[in-house]
């Protein structure tokens, strides 16, 4: 894969036992020296100006200005410091130049993969939370639709709802969001029922699974429900906010992916965009445990070079994961 990265990032720093360090930047790029094929990237900070085509205006400037002062807790789990704001506008490039060079066709062994931090999916249009500021993902999206795209579906497998960018989208007819999330798991968004507005509807899928789910029943949200949905969706571009939390080593989720798992996941992503015949992305997000967070993004890479990961040993959905994809087909998603 091609990787960007920028090492501003690494200046954000949200400071002791913060667990959205900047060591897990350096954990991930150790892990990637072992492996062959991986190139990395480092292209231009995003303008503001398509910062502020996603967020508030206002509110864009309130970080900058914010950080710029020094910065400091934004609430409790949302820090910043000066170096923050040039790590924000770093983070947002890198989600850009993913769908651009997506669009563009690299795959394969060149399929874009951007590594920023802060991470994004929460930020909502008019506010930072749960460690992020801008909307990395959303403003990839907005890029692409600024540029060749018509369509952009955005499937996000962090163990956390992504509520900043079903936020940002939510009556919006022409991006397509997708989440698989731990439910009742911070922010306690991501209702089955939360399905979008106006041109949006039916435009939002929320797989709130109950704790335990493991890679057969993430597996199933994509074979069952999303991937139907987004190829009768047919995007010009899958974006995947790429958090590896829902692992069953992380910390702070009670998921049961493996790293394997993910390795699958991204399969059944790349085999969706395939079938759409759409450029596919990658952008970080979550993932709290830096020996499992570097395994998984590595299995990631590994499938873009021709690795074939394991599967399960049992192809058995579990009861709860049963009944959440249930409630999805009967709302009438899934289909062809």
């Amino acid at each position: 894969m091609n990787f960007g990265y920028r090492e501003v990032c690494l200046d954000h720093d949200t400071g002791k036992r913060h667990p959205e360090s900047s060591d897990r930047l350096r954990a991930i790029r150790r892990g990637l020296a072992e492996y062959h094929g991986v190139e990395y990237v480092a292209p231009d900070d995003a303008d503001a100006a398509l910062i502020k085509a996603v967020h508030d205006p206002d509110y864009v400037d309130e970080v900058r200005d914010f950080c710029e002062s020094g910065g400091g807790n934004w609430d409790a789990d949302t820090v910043a410091c000066e170096a923050t704001w040039p790590a924000i506008l770093a983070s947002a490039g890198l989600a850009e130049w993913a769908a651009e060079r997506a669009l563009a066709g690299d795959d394969g062994r060149s399929t874009p993969f951007a590594l920023g931090r802060p991470p994004g999916h929460h930020a909502v249009a008019d506010d930072a939370m749960g460690f992020c500021f801008v909307n990395n993902v959303s403003v990839a999206a907005q890029a692409a639709l600024e540029g060749d795209a018509d369509r952009v579906a955005i499937v996000d497998w962090d163990v956390h709802h992504g509520n900043g960018t079903q936020d940002i989208w939510y009556d919006d007819g022409d991006v397509l969001f997708a989440s698989i999330h731990e439910a009742g798991l911070y922010p306690g968004t991501g209702e089955v029922e939360e399905t979008g507005e106006g041109d949006g509807d039916m435009r939002t899928i929320n797989v709130p699974y109950p704790p335990g789910a493991d890679t057969t029943d993430y597996l199933a949200a994509i074979d069952e429900v999303i991937g139907p949905s987004v190829r009768a969706f047919a995007p010009d571009l899958v974006l995947v906010s790429a958090g590896f939390a829902a692992h069953r080593h992380d910390p702070i989720s009670r998921m049961e992916v493996s790293s394997e798992g993910y390795g699958l996941l991204a399969d059944r992503v790349r085999s969706m965009a395939d079938d759409c015949d759409a450029g596919l992305a990658f952008v970080l997000e979550g993932g709290y445990n830096l020996d499992t967070l570097t395994d998984s993004l590595t299995t990631v890479h590994e499938v873009f070079d021709r690795y074939t990961p394991s599967t399960p040993d049992s192809d058995e959905v579990g009861e709860g994961a049963h009944e959440v994809l249930d409630e999805l087909l009967d709302q009438g998603f899934g289909g062809d």
